[in-house]
């Protein structure tokens, strides 16, 4: 549970910060914001305490991160979202693709002036799910390294032991990484 609850809050001090800047400016563009940033934070609240939830429950909270992110912006960026899942009623823990998401926005998307992207998929089949995510990446802060990662590991060591893989590679200025769930 400590390990769950320590999914990177400063994503939402940066939109909040982002979002008084916005108000003057466009403030349609800020009420929106706001609402999606009220439903992630909602989900991370009440549905991130949960011991599971769906993983169509997951998808709608990864796919409210990357619409928060590309509202934001004010540059180029290519992000391509798939899913192809089987079955939205899976059960996972929750939170758990958010920490490799956030990595390519905070590695990638967010410190490369041009070009930047990311692309995000997460299928099923039967009782397997596999996320995958490559993005581009500032090549300065190669040896960076957080510990939402660790988080990460540990939290999948103790919910899914021995029916997990996680791995990740770096080929240049393209960071991989790929988590495959046994349920």
């Amino acid at each position: 549970m400590h390990l769950q609850s320590q999914v990177n809050p400063h994503f939402f001090f940066n939109m909040l910060n982002n979002l008084y800047g916005l108000v003057d400016k466009d403030s349609e563009k800020a009420k929106t914001l706001i609402l999606k940033l009220s439903d992630m934070m909602r989900y991370s609240i009440y549905e991130g305490q949960k011991e599971y939830v769906t993983l169509q429950q997951e998808i709608d909270f990864i796919h409210n991160y990357i619409q928060l992110h590309k509202m934001r912006y004010h540059k180029d960026i290519t992000i391509n979202f798939e899913v192809d899942i089987d079955n939205e009623k899976l059960k996972i823990m929750p939170l758990l693709f958010i920490i490799l998401v956030e990595n390519a926005f905070k590695h990638g998307l967010e410190v490369l002036r041009t070009n930047a992207f990311a692309n995000i998929s997460i299928t099923s089949k039967q009782n397997s799910i596999v996320l995958e995510i490559e993005n581009n990446f500032d090549e300065e802060i190669k040896g960076e390294k957080g510990i939402g990662l660790e988080n990460l590991s540990r939290r999948l060591a103790l919910a899914y032991p021995k029916k997990h893989e996680l791995t990740n590679a770096i080929n240049h200025d393209i960071y991989t990484a790929k988590l495959r769930l046994e349920i």
